[in-house]
Protein backbone atom coordinates (compact mmCIF):
# COMPACT_ATOMS: atom_id res chain seq x y z
CA UNK A 1 0.00 0.00 0.00
CA UNK A 2 1.08 3.43 -0.73
CA UNK A 3 0.70 6.43 1.26
CA UNK A 4 0.45 9.99 0.76
CA UNK A 5 2.09 12.57 3.21
CA UNK A 6 0.61 16.48 3.23
CA UNK A 7 -3.12 16.16 4.34
CA UNK A 8 -3.26 11.85 4.50
CA UNK A 9 -0.85 11.73 7.28
CA UNK A 10 -0.02 15.08 8.66
CA UNK A 11 -2.60 17.60 8.67
CA UNK A 12 -1.96 20.69 7.77
CA UNK A 13 -2.88 24.40 7.56
CA UNK A 14 -2.25 25.89 4.49
CA UNK A 15 -3.53 29.53 5.27
CA UNK A 16 -1.29 29.53 8.67
CA UNK A 17 1.72 29.16 7.09
CA UNK A 18 0.45 31.98 3.88
CA UNK A 19 -0.27 34.30 6.83
CA UNK A 20 3.55 34.10 8.08
CA UNK A 21 5.12 34.81 4.64
CA UNK A 22 2.86 37.74 3.93
CA UNK A 23 3.86 38.96 7.76
CA UNK A 24 7.45 38.23 6.25
CA UNK A 25 6.66 40.57 3.26
CA UNK A 26 6.41 38.17 0.60
CA UNK A 27 3.65 39.27 -2.26
CA UNK A 28 1.63 36.37 -4.39
CA UNK A 29 2.57 33.96 -1.79
CA UNK A 30 -1.01 32.49 -2.14
CA UNK A 31 -0.67 32.01 -5.29
CA UNK A 32 2.65 29.78 -4.91
CA UNK A 33 1.10 27.38 -2.11
CA UNK A 34 -1.75 25.39 -2.61
CA UNK A 35 -3.82 22.46 -0.73
CA UNK A 36 -2.81 19.83 -3.33
CA UNK A 37 0.22 21.40 -5.09
CA UNK A 38 3.02 24.35 -5.11
CA UNK A 39 3.68 26.90 -8.09
CA UNK A 40 7.21 28.75 -8.56
CA UNK A 41 9.88 28.79 -6.07
CA UNK A 42 7.89 26.22 -3.87
CA UNK A 43 7.59 23.58 -6.67
CA UNK A 44 10.97 23.96 -7.40
CA UNK A 45 12.27 23.11 -4.22
CA UNK A 46 9.18 20.41 -4.48
CA UNK A 47 11.18 19.29 -7.53
CA UNK A 48 14.67 19.49 -5.68
CA UNK A 49 15.36 22.03 -8.07
CA UNK A 50 16.73 24.31 -5.61
CA UNK A 51 18.39 23.81 -2.53
CA UNK A 52 17.36 24.89 0.69
CA UNK A 53 19.70 27.74 0.97
CA UNK A 54 18.97 29.02 -2.67
CA UNK A 55 15.42 28.58 -1.80
CA UNK A 56 15.97 31.17 1.38
CA UNK A 57 18.22 33.52 -1.21
CA UNK A 58 14.89 33.34 -3.62
CA UNK A 59 12.36 33.92 -0.75
CA UNK A 60 14.49 37.39 0.59
CA UNK A 61 14.52 38.43 -2.86
CA UNK A 62 10.97 38.09 -2.76
CA UNK A 63 10.73 40.10 0.67
CA UNK A 64 13.76 42.48 -0.29
CA UNK A 65 15.90 42.44 2.39
CA UNK A 66 17.81 39.60 4.57
CA UNK A 67 15.49 37.52 6.51
CA UNK A 68 17.58 34.81 8.88
CA UNK A 69 17.12 31.07 7.52
CA UNK A 70 15.65 30.12 10.78
CA UNK A 71 12.80 32.94 10.28
CA UNK A 72 11.82 31.53 6.80
CA UNK A 73 12.11 27.76 7.72
CA UNK A 74 9.93 28.94 10.84
CA UNK A 75 7.09 30.63 8.64
CA UNK A 76 7.31 27.64 5.60
CA UNK A 77 6.79 24.89 8.78
CA UNK A 78 3.84 26.60 9.94
CA UNK A 79 1.87 24.76 6.44
CA UNK A 80 2.86 21.79 8.87
CA UNK A 81 0.84 20.72 12.34
CA UNK A 82 0.82 17.34 13.57
CA UNK A 83 0.75 13.68 12.32
CA UNK A 84 -1.71 11.93 14.84
CA UNK A 85 -0.41 9.12 17.25
CA UNK A 86 -2.95 6.36 16.23
CA UNK A 87 -1.85 7.34 12.34
CA UNK A 88 1.71 6.67 13.32
CA UNK A 89 0.86 2.94 15.34
CA UNK A 90 -1.54 2.18 12.24
CA UNK A 91 1.72 2.99 9.70
CA UNK A 92 3.73 0.57 12.06
CA UNK A 93 1.15 -1.92 12.35
CA UNK A 94 0.65 -2.66 8.81
CA UNK A 95 4.62 -1.96 7.84
CA UNK A 96 4.60 -5.67 10.04
CA UNK A 97 1.86 -7.34 7.24
CA UNK A 98 2.56 -5.87 4.34
CA UNK A 99 4.80 -4.18 2.15
CA UNK A 100 4.19 0.05 3.12
CA UNK A 101 5.38 3.14 0.78
CA UNK A 102 5.08 6.81 1.01
CA UNK A 103 4.80 8.79 -2.31
CA UNK A 104 4.81 12.55 -1.54
CA UNK A 105 5.35 16.02 -3.17
CA UNK A 106 7.35 17.18 -0.63
CA UNK A 107 10.28 19.31 -0.12
CA UNK A 108 13.63 18.31 2.30
CA UNK A 109 13.13 21.79 4.37
CA UNK A 110 9.46 19.85 5.72
CA UNK A 111 10.35 16.33 5.13
CA UNK A 112 13.84 16.58 7.73
CA UNK A 113 11.76 18.30 10.49
CA UNK A 114 8.73 16.10 10.59
CA UNK A 115 10.70 12.91 10.40
CA UNK A 116 13.04 13.83 13.64
CA UNK A 117 10.03 15.64 15.47
CA UNK A 118 7.29 13.20 14.83
CA UNK A 119 7.81 9.93 13.18
CA UNK A 120 11.12 9.16 15.00
CA UNK A 121 9.95 11.05 18.58
CA UNK A 122 8.94 7.93 19.96
CA UNK A 123 12.44 5.83 19.29
CA UNK A 124 10.77 4.03 16.13
CA UNK A 125 12.76 5.10 12.78
CA UNK A 126 11.48 5.62 9.17
CA UNK A 127 11.83 1.99 8.87
CA UNK A 128 9.18 1.12 11.17
CA UNK A 129 6.88 2.66 8.78
CA UNK A 130 8.02 2.35 5.38
CA UNK A 131 9.62 -0.11 3.48
CA UNK A 132 10.38 3.18 1.18
CA UNK A 133 9.78 6.98 0.72
CA UNK A 134 9.24 8.03 -2.54
CA UNK A 135 9.84 12.12 -1.88
CA UNK A 136 9.36 13.97 -5.31
CA UNK A 137 12.56 16.55 -3.97
CA UNK A 138 14.53 13.28 -4.34
CA UNK A 139 13.15 11.56 -7.46
CA UNK A 140 13.03 14.91 -9.18
CA UNK A 141 9.14 14.19 -10.05
CA UNK A 142 5.97 15.16 -8.41
CA UNK A 143 2.27 13.75 -8.91
CA UNK A 144 -0.13 14.03 -10.23
CA UNK A 145 2.43 13.47 -13.17
CA UNK A 146 2.68 9.26 -14.36
CA UNK A 147 6.37 9.43 -14.09
CA UNK A 148 6.30 9.68 -10.53
CA UNK A 149 4.10 6.23 -10.24
CA UNK A 150 5.90 4.50 -12.44
CA UNK A 151 9.54 5.75 -10.84
CA UNK A 152 8.10 4.02 -7.94
CA UNK A 153 6.16 0.66 -9.51
CA UNK A 154 9.62 -0.20 -11.17
CA UNK A 155 11.83 0.79 -8.32
CA UNK A 156 9.61 -1.15 -5.42
CA UNK A 157 9.07 -3.75 -8.13
CA UNK A 158 4.76 -3.42 -7.25
CA UNK A 159 2.13 -3.90 -9.36
CA UNK A 160 -0.59 -1.09 -9.33
CA UNK A 161 -3.45 -3.79 -9.26
CA UNK A 162 -2.53 -5.01 -6.42
CA UNK A 163 -1.45 -1.97 -4.05
CA UNK A 164 -3.95 0.27 -2.49
CA UNK A 165 -2.89 4.01 -3.10
CA UNK A 166 -4.43 6.97 -0.27
CA UNK A 167 -4.01 10.61 -1.48
CA UNK A 168 -5.85 13.84 -0.42
CA UNK A 169 -5.41 15.31 -3.83
CA UNK A 170 -8.01 14.61 -6.31
CA UNK A 171 -5.79 14.65 -9.43
CA UNK A 172 -3.62 12.70 -7.74
CA UNK A 173 -6.21 10.14 -7.33
CA UNK A 174 -7.14 10.03 -10.60
CA UNK A 175 -3.66 9.57 -11.92
CA UNK A 176 -3.19 6.75 -9.81
CA UNK A 177 -6.66 4.85 -11.01
CA UNK A 178 -5.93 5.26 -14.29
CA UNK A 179 -3.00 3.80 -13.48
CA UNK A 180 -4.58 0.86 -12.23
CA UNK A 181 -4.31 1.07 -8.58
CA UNK A 182 -6.93 0.47 -5.85
CA UNK A 183 -7.68 4.27 -4.94
CA UNK A 184 -8.95 6.27 -1.69
CA UNK A 185 -9.35 9.92 -1.51
CA UNK A 186 -8.78 10.83 1.98
CA UNK A 187 -10.65 13.54 3.63
CA UNK A 188 -8.84 16.24 5.67
CA UNK A 189 -7.70 15.25 9.19
CA UNK A 190 -10.22 11.63 8.65
CA UNK A 191 -9.20 8.66 10.81
CA UNK A 192 -9.77 6.29 7.56
CA UNK A 193 -8.39 3.39 9.84
CA UNK A 194 -11.76 1.31 9.16
CA UNK A 195 -10.93 0.46 6.02
CA UNK A 196 -7.52 -1.76 7.40
CA UNK A 197 -10.17 -2.98 10.41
Amino acid sequence: MVFDFGGVLINLDRQRCVNEFVRLGVKNIDAMIGDYAQTGLFLKLERGEVSPTQFRNEICKLIGKPVADEEIDEAWHTFLLDIPTYKLDLLAGLRKKYRVFLLSNTNIIHFEQVRKSQFEAGGRTMNDYFEKCYLSYEMGLTKPYAEAFEYMLNDAKILPQETLFIDDGEANIDMARSLGFAVYLAKPEEDFRYLFA
